[in-house]
């Protein structure tokens, strides 16, 4: 069987005019052809490799210009000089299968050796058949250049990422055409690959550039991580603050940063602190340092002892505190009786009071109030420090005809003990003459709380 055979035709538009003749030529093939863009121009397509089964019942496909034929497997081509020019001319290609025409007088021989275009030679089945120059190794391209077989011929062509300056094949800097990374680009030879700033890595893509969670990945914090985009930031939990290094946590010394956090003392511990009180003093609203009232207590006095508690501590003192000739008359006053001779020079009575002040307490200071039990008519009362005001920390205001105010003028630091007796002397306009004590013991505590 033989199919028709189809030809190529090139469509040539010519332009003529009186200075130029200008050819333009349209990339476009009739049917059984297709463009080669390496030689600009159109070329045959070998149905016989695309076409699947292009002959059937034993016959061999032949490739024709713009077609095929299917022949018997014993039967050769001739093809005819002026249908050779033909081809030539509407296709543009010069690889036709050449034969010399036989006599028409004689039958063909078999065995006659056909001429073959260059670039084809004569097959076992005394057709042309192309030569692959890229596997023999008869093309000239460069090392740095790849061979790319064609039909009839060869193209030498730049590997990828490459491209043909001249006869030489340069890298392509992809870097500097339209982005490819979302961060920053770096140049190799043939080719290239993306880097991301700190804190992001490349997607899957190998193009986009996705945070990195360093929170979840490797928290490196010490204790508490918050992750932002392209980083992280740590922070400290209550009471500890951020290194230098920004990532570990140290203890804050509440203690250092302040000194009026604590009443009295403050002990640092890791993440906070806590305040301590002197003996005799207990802790209050976790700042403060109240007494302990020990006579309530822990009141270690005997029985014929009285309790008396002060800031930081306490003390016992005798129930009975009268000493000869004076004797008790009710609790803490003692009265030395008229119808001893002695008392005649002594006061008449003596009471027992005690007070305890902070240490270093403001002065001037009212401290304590001594005023006359007994009124007598027609009596004038004056007061005085008898004793105990060596170093006159005290001085006693007079406030009324009947009472006066201690006043405490000198700062006093304790623990310390003061004993002061305050008279008052009694005197009228028969010049009856009386006095009486107050002896006033004063505790002052060791701190100023």
């Amino acid at each position: 069987m033989l199919t028709a055979m189809f030809l190529a035709a090139l469509i040539l538009i010519t332009v003529h005019s009186q200075e130029t003749e200008e050819t333009i030529t349209y990339t476009q093939c009739t049917d059984g052809y297709e463009w080669d863009p390496v030689r600009q121009r159109c070329k045959d397509i070998d149905e016989c490799e695309i076409v699947p089964d292009a002959c059937k019942g034993g016959m061999k496909c032949v490739n024709h210009y713009g077609g095929y034929l299917c022949l018997p497997r014993t039967a050769q081509i001739i093809v005819n000089e002026r249908e050779e020019a033909a081809a030539e001319s509407t296709s543009g290609r010069n690889n036709v299968i050449r034969r010399t025409p036989a006599d028409p007088q004689r039958p063909p021989n078999p065995t006659h050796q056909i001429q073959c275009a260059a670039g084809y030679e004569q097959s076992d089945h005394n057709v042309c058949q192309d030569i692959d120059e890229c596997a023999t190794g008869t093309h000239n391209c460069r090392a740095d250049q790849v061979c790319v077989n064609l039909r009839g011929s060869f193209s030498c062509q730049c590997p990828p990422g490459y491209q043909k300056r001249g006869d030489q094949c340069v890298d392509i800097d992809e870097c500097t055409l339209p982005p490819y990374c979302h961060h920053r680009c770096v140049n190799t030879p043939g080719s290239y690959y993306c880097q991301c700033n700190a804190g992001f890595q490349l997607a899957s893509n190998n193009h986009t550039c996705v945070d990195i969670n360093e929170c979840d990945a490797n928290n490196p914090c010490a204790q508490q991580c918050y992750n932002i985009l392209g980083s992280f930031i740590c922070q400290c939990n209550p009471g500890f603050e951020l290194s230098s290094d920004r990532i570990n946590c140290e203890d804050t010394d509440e203690c250092r940063t302040s000194s009026y956090l604590c009443q009295y003392q403050c002990v640092n511990e890791p993440g906070k602190f806590s305040c301590v009180c002197p003996e005799g003093y207990q802790v209050v609203g976790g700042r403060t340092c109240q007494d302990i009232n020990e006579c309530e207590t822990a009141n270690e006095c005997r029985e014929d002892e009285i309790c008396w508690n002060y800031h930081g501590g306490f003390r016992c003192y005798p129930r009975n505190p009268c000493q000869e000739p004076y004797v008790l008359t009710s609790e803490n006053r003692c009265v030395c009786p008229v119808s001893n001779t002695i008392c005649r020079e002594l006061p008449y009575s003596v009471v027992y009071k005690y007070m305890s002040i902070r240490s270093d307490r403001t002065v001037p200071s009212d401290i304590f109030q001594i005023q006359a039990t007994t009124i007598y008519p027609n009596t004038i009362n004056t007061f005085r420090i008898k004793s105990g005001n060596e170093n006159r920390e005290f001085y006693l205001r007079q406030t009324s005809a009947v009472s006066a105010m201690l006043v405490l003028v000198k700062s006093l630091s304790g623990p310390r003990e003061h004993i002061v007796d305050l008279e008052m002397l009694t005197v009228n306009s028969l010049n009856y003459r009386t006095s009486s004590v107050l002896r006033l013991t004063i505790i002052v505590g060791p701190y100023a709380f």
